[in-house]
């Protein structure tokens, strides 16, 4: 695990849009395509802004790019609260991507059908894997932290934290609203998992995931531990602010 602290919300954007066209360029290259899993979130909404500038845009090999999401709320694509609206608004209308390669969870399905059909949709993409894999392989999967240390729709003490049979499921926020969710399985089987998290509201949480006793039935977060990826935080200066000088550094 890795650690990147950058002065505010402006710098790590542009750090996580860099490195996010350097992995897209290198995924093409070296299996053909670069799939990803997004995340909702006003940290994210920052980067996706940027990829729809030309500076970025020109960086990624969109012919290659499949999205996919990590978490979605169970409501139709252009409610406010969707997590597919926020990145389309951002960026998708702005960049040339194929309508084909966008996978969106369809939260305006009865939320165990939309699982269902979003599990079988990654066990096509672990289907078309060369070499074939159990567990779909992301590239890259984009994560935000709640406050309560949930991460995706990964809630403390839900039974969705237990899930390794299936890599899509329903699920409930502690706001009772119905939720989607890709499993622990999923987000610990990527190449790259990316943490972006900011403002000093979130400081407490991630000095708890990072520092603090590790309990990731109660603290979700703590949960993500890639098997053969790796996994990255990028923090702004007042997410970071609670964290110890050793962890810093």
């Amino acid at each position: 695990m890795s650690i990147e602290i950058l002065p505010d919300g402006d710098a790590l954007a542009l750090r996580a849009a860099d490195l996010f066209a350097l992995a897209a360029q290198e995924a093409a290259a070296a299996r053909g395509r670069f799939a990803v899993a997004l995340s909702g979130g006003e940290t994210p909404r920052a980067l996706y802004k940027l990829l729809a500038r030309q500076q970025f845009s020109q960086k990624v090999p969109w012919r290659r790019v499949q999205l996919y999401w990590g978490d979605e709320r169970c409501v139709p694509p252009d409610d406010p609260q969707s997590n597919y609206g926020l990145a389309r608004d951002a960026f998708l209308r702005h960049v040339p991507i194929a309508d084909a390669n966008v996978h969106r969870m369809r939260g305006e399905d009865p939320p165990e059908e939309a699982a269902q059909a979003y599990d079988a949709e990654l066990r096509g993409l672990a289907a078309e894997s060369r070499p074939r894999v159990e567990v779909p392989i992301f590239d890259l999967v984009l994560l935000g932290l709640g406050a309560d240390g949930h991460t995706a729709s990964l809630f403390p003490h839900s039974d969705a934290l237990a899930v390794e049979d299936r890599f899509a499921v329903p699920t409930t926020a502690p706001d009772g609203s119905p939720r989607l969710t890709v499993t622990a399985p999923v987000i610990n089987a990527a190449r790259r998992v990316w943490f972006l998290v900011g403002g000093a509201k979130k400081a407490g949480m991630v000095a708890e995931v990072l520092e603090g006793l590790r309990v990731p039935n109660a603290v979700p977060a703590q949960g993500v531990a890639p098997v053969h990826g790796t996994l990255t935080w990028f923090l702004d200066e007042a997410a970071a602010a609670e964290l110890s000088p050793d962890a810093r550094g």
